[in-house]
């Protein structure tokens, strides 16, 4: 085991940069192989061009016939960029996606073929999908899905094949996938928003969520990776030593990108120009070969589908430069984990993003509108939040030690918060000519010049408002997007449902102007939500202590935060919004504990086998070693052979004692997953988490202080040393 460290280590020092070759600019590269506005205007008719923008745009329905145009043009143009293959691409409950492909290719009889692909092709497809996670919702037997086309997600070319976005669904008519809920929030909080866009603009028809994610990733050489059993099969390390140094100087953050870092991030940039992956950013994280590149936002269907393509594409690319991409969350202990800040707003058909101020009091009286409804909404629905961003990997970051914790708060900074202040203490029902001119020149008026200089501060807080938009920092880097914007989004449209109720009622019943309603029912707002508002550090035991002053949650693990789904309060939110019916929220809970249980039960498997059949071993032969140089003393030297061999022997005893702890532990935590193994559900889910999982930090103590202890050149594990800065 140890030569293949070696060999390994060797292999990735002989690595040179990939050579990249330039496409051309990037806007000229730029959604060549989507079947974008542009493609679609050079292969379709005006029918059939007019019937995709109608069903992108307002949600209509495209008849079976035009359907039959569309996949003609469609095909044409996707062969004429040398596709082979189509395949509805869609993201199953596993959180990855999914593909099946079939050959554009047909017999037509006496020796011939042709090239085929009908609407009922693009519109429909029934895979054999009784393997996907389903929660229950069906049986073996009954293993009919059904894919359908999603037209607000362009289609686009990836290698030979015709990728079309679709959702999943089985046969009784439930979701079995993440992008059909997120569809159904984002038209529920369309609807919501739009209606209250209207107190103070008529000519808004539409708002859209807008999404921009940031994905943090680590590249380790496939070499490496390829010699750490752990990172094969779990994608993290669950042994391993800190090195001396590691991000405490701050020399890798915005640092100078390694040459083959370069090369790959070149390869991969251009492959997303061409797919339309709008990536824009790129630079060194915190920890040592960390990094991160973001996008420009897009509407929010079309980035979680751009970032779940990424996600494949970035593992694709980085075969071809000997690489792995590492999305675990914490995959090296004691340096920052790797997370996915989901950066989301609501603009207007118009033009106007609702979570930025404008240049009237009208404007930002909209702005404060939709800024103390989302506040409100994320207080009300905090362990709903926190349960959508659950995960075996991401509990290392959440709740553990790192920012941000596993409480939510709100961070907007002392200057908004002022402005709250001032809001709450406005008086109650009608305002007085003065009051109202006071209250919107100089408190309304003047939030676009607090926010001049209100840029956020905080990279402690899970929800924080950054100028022009929140941004929920929880969200793990291994993660769907749509999980989380599905819950934001349903939360949102609840809130602003709820608002347009509330504020009617006041103009009705209490005879007060439109304005004034606002007020009257923001400032009881802002009273409800204050709790959930924190401007300190939201990190830590005082945090924790204040948190739970104020009745925050504080769900550390996956198994409790889950609970939040399955709750009567979750059942009634997503069947009132059409996002989920109560099956379809079940399912996804049974699938998550069952995600749960199985990534534990295989790092604590993969745990015991290293530790039993590499560490192990590797210990009693450098064990052997130093009772051989033991004996030759005393053969040597005689009575006086313990004097001179007293470290020899204080390492073998060492060596013991830590060999005897590491095999008593992975006994004990054998035990308890056979226990574990018997129980269902929550109670598995909780017996892996709590009985199970605390052996692996004890594990790990014997053996990463063997490796201390042990000969280096006999260490069968690359080491984090080797791991984090071979370049």
């Amino acid at each position: 085991m140890s030569t293949l460290r070696f060999n390994a280590l060797k292999e990735t020092l002989n690595r040179k940069p990939v050579e990249i070759e330039e496409k051309g600019r990037r806007s000229e590269l730029f959604g060549n192989n989507v079947f974008n506005e542009h493609a679609m205007l050079q292969h379709l008719t005006k029918d059939a061009y007019k019937s995709v923008m109608n069903a992108i745009e307002f949600g209509t329905k495209i008849d079976r016939k035009i359907a039959d145009h569309i996949s003609t043009g469609m095909k044409e143009w996707a062969i004429g960029k040398g596709a082979t293959h189509y395949t509805h691409w869609f993201q199953p409950l596993t959180g990855a996606t999914a593909e099946k492909h079939d050959a554009f290719f047909e017999t037509i009889g006496n020796g011939r073929a042709m090239e085929k692909f009908g609407g009922g092709q693009l519109v429909q497809q029934e895979p054999d999908a009784s393997s996907f996670p389903n929660g229950g919702i069906r049986n073996t037997f009954e293993a009919r899905g059904y894919t359908a086309w999603d037209p607000t997600s362009p289609a686009f070319i990836y290698g030979t094949t015709l990728c079309i976005p679709t959702i999943f669904v089985a046969y009784t008519g439930e979701a079995l996938d993440n992008k059909a809920p997120l569809l159904r929030a984002l038209h529920a909080v369309d609807t919501a928003a739009t209606a209250v866009c209207k107190y103070f603009d008529k000519n808004v028809t539409k708002v859209n969520a807008s999404l921009g994610w940031e994905q943090e990733y680590f590249l380790i050489d496939s070499a490496l990776a390829s010699a750490r059993p752990d990172i094969t099969l779990t994608g993290r390390t669950l042994l391993g030593h800190s090195p001396a140094k590691g991000q405490q100087l701050d020399d890798h953050y915005f640092g100078s990108i390694p040459n083959r870092v370069m090369s790959y991030m070149r390869d991969l940039e251009q492959e997303c120009m061409l797919l339309g992956i709008p990536v824009k950013t790129r630079h060194n994280e915190v920890a040592p070969n960390q990094f991160e590149l973001a996008p420009i936002f897009e509407e929010a269907n079309l980035a979680v589908d751009h970032n779940s393509l990424l996600m494949d594409v970035m593992e694709k690319i980085a075969q071809r430069h000997q690489f792995k991409v590492l999305f675990h969350e914490k995959p090296f202990a004691g340096i920052n984990g790797s997370g996915k800040h989901n950066n989301w707003s609501l603009a207007t058909n118009t033009g106007v993003n609702l979570l930025s101020p404008g240049k009237t009091p009208m404007k930002n009286l909209q702005f404060l509108t939709f800024f103390v409804n989302t506040i409100k909404a994320v207080h009300d629905n905090e362990e709903l939040i926190r349960a959508a961003i659950a995960s075996a990997s991401n509990d290392h970051r959440l709740g553990a030690n790192e920012a941000p914790p596993a409480i939510i708060s709100v961070f907007i900074g002392s200057q908004l918060s002022a402005v709250l202040d001032e809001l709450e203490n406005v008086t109650k029902g009608k305002l007085s000519p003065q009051e109202k001119t006071d209250l919107k020149l100089n408190i309304v008026g003047k939030i676009p010049e607090i926010l001049l200089d209100n840029t956020d501060r905080n990279r402690t807080s899970p929800f924080a408002f950054t100028g022009n938009k929140f941004e929920l920092r929880a969200v793990g880097s291994w993660s769907n997007c749509a999980g989380p914007m599905t819950v934001l989004n349903t939360i949102i449209a609840k809130q602003l449902k709820d608002f347009k109720v509330e504020v009617d009622k006041l103009v009705a019943e209490k005879d007060l102007k439109k304005d004034e309603a606002v007020f009257n029912i923001l400032r009881e707002y802002i009273k409800d939500s204050k709790k959930i508002r924190f401007e300190g550090n939201g990190y830590g035991e005082a945090w924790e202590k204040e948190a739970k002053k104020r009745g925050l949650s504080n769900n550390k693990t996956t198994p409790e935060a889950l609970k939040a789904q399955i709750s009567q309060k979750a059942f009634d939110l997503y069947e009132e919004m059409d996002v989920m019916s109560k099956i379809e929220v079940e399912a996804r809970h049974e699938i998550e504990l069952e995600e749960y249980i199985l990534r534990i039960q295989i790092e604590g498997r993969v745990l015991g086998d290293i530790a039993r059949n590499h560490v192990i071993p590797t210990a009693i032969r450098y064990q052997n070693t130093l009772i051989e140089n033991v004996s030759g003393l005393k053969e040597i030297f005689g009575n006086d052979f313990k004097k001179l061999a007293a470290e020899q022997i204080d390492l073998i005893e060492k060596i013991s004692a830590h060999i005897a702890g590491i095999n008593s532990k992975v006994n004990a935590m054998t035990d308890e997953r056979k226990k574990a193994n018997k129980l269902e559900g929550q109670k598995a889910a909780e017996a892996y988490c709590n009985k199970v999982k605390p052996y692996f930090e004890e594990i790990r103590y014997h053996s990463d202080k063997l490796e201390l202890l042990v000969d280096d050149e006999i260490w069968p594990l690359v080491k984090y040393r080797e791991l984090l800065f071979t370049r």
